[in-house]
């Protein structure tokens, strides 16, 4: 391996490292930030370091066809410790601001559909109850204009008949049933 391939890995490595620093403190700050459960942490730690550990191979497989040598490891360290010298700080304030504006954005949304979709939704749904409700009352006086003398012709020519008939009590209470229920709907006989 040349001197440039190896200045080439060091300066790689360099930046994985700041990447990994990055990487490391916006998952900090979001697993703090929503609050997992404890369970969850170990999982997600592992994950981070799987996911870090394959990022640096794959950089270093492109750069170098994967030679592990110190200066590998030396780059890493001083990319880490660079930013969390210096960019630390800033990387856990933006990604505070970050969550900020996701969910600012998340809630304007929202209220957005629920006042373009939801409310429209309600309205109609009302207005169809209300709709609903006036067909039933004019369909219930049409059927009581209607059926009304109807019903009166209908009990004048069987009134001899009933008169007549000697029925069993439960068909008298059949029949007096329906007269209530006749009297309850459409109010007279």
């Amino acid at each position: 391996m040349n001197l440039h391939t190896q200045w080439a890995t060091l300066l790689w490595m360099f930046a994985c490292g700041g990447i990994m620093g990055i990487a490391f403190d916006s998952y900090r700050v979001v697993s703090g930030q929503l609050r997992f459960p404890r369970w969850s942490v170990h999982i997600l730690d592992l994950c981070y370091w799987i996911a870090a550990s394959l990022f640096v191979f794959r950089t270093l497989y492109h750069v170098n066809q994967g030679e592990l040598r110190f200066y590998v490891f030396l780059g890493l360290f001083i990319g880490v410790w660079i930013h969390f010298l210096f960019l630390s700080f800033i990387t856990e304030r933006f990604v505070v601001n970050l969550i900020k504006v996701v969910q600012k954005i998340y809630r304007i949304t929202i209220r957005i559909l629920e006042l373009a979709v939801l409310t429209p939704l309600k309205w109609l749904l009302k207005t169809l109850r209300v709709l609903l409700g006036f067909l039933w009352i004019v369909l219930f006086f049409m059927g009581r204009v209607t059926l009304s003398p109807i019903w009166k012709l209908l009990t004048w020519v069987t009134r001899p008949i009933w008169k007549r008939l000697k029925l069993p009590d439960r068909l008298r209470s059949v029949r007096d049933s329906l007269a209530g229920l006749w009297k309850r709907w459409f109010g007279k006989e």
